[in-house]
């Protein structure tokens, strides 16, 4: 069985991009335009990891993962960022609102999904 991964991005080229690396390496995806989407979606269905952007409309990355980890079912979910900031700063706020790891965009597909299955160890 496949690990099922929720990509949430505003940017319809990067979750095509994300999904083609991962639909490829045999992964499930599915898919949410923005934060308030993405906890919508996390709420209703299980998914073995998220991956997100940290600056988009409605609800950014940051407020999304903190909404996520107040809900016992998503304690133990990965998130992973993937977006444009790259401030030490920023990746510990990050970490202290219950990110698992963060990578910098543009991606290079392949160190993608080499992260996706050290963190998912599939």
């Amino acid at each position: 069985m496949s690990a099922s991964i929720l990509i949430v991005d505003d940017s319809t080229s990067i979750r095509v991009a994300i999904r083609m690396a991962l639909t490829g390496a045999g992964y499930t995806v599915s898919e949410a335009a923005d934060g308030a989407q993405g906890l919508s979606k996390a709420s209703g269905s299980r998914f073995d990891m998220i991956i997100t952007d940290l600056n988009m409309p409605n609800m950014d990355g940051l407020s999304m993962i903190r909404a996520l980890r107040k809900n016992p079912a998503q304690c133990g979910t990965p998130i992973l960022f993937l977006t444009t900031e790259s401030e030490d700063a920023m990746k510990q706020q990050a970490k202290a609102a219950g990110a698992t790891g963060w990578l910098v965009k543009p991606f290079v597909p392949e160190q993608l999904i080499r992260v996706v299955r050290k963190v998912l160890g599939r």
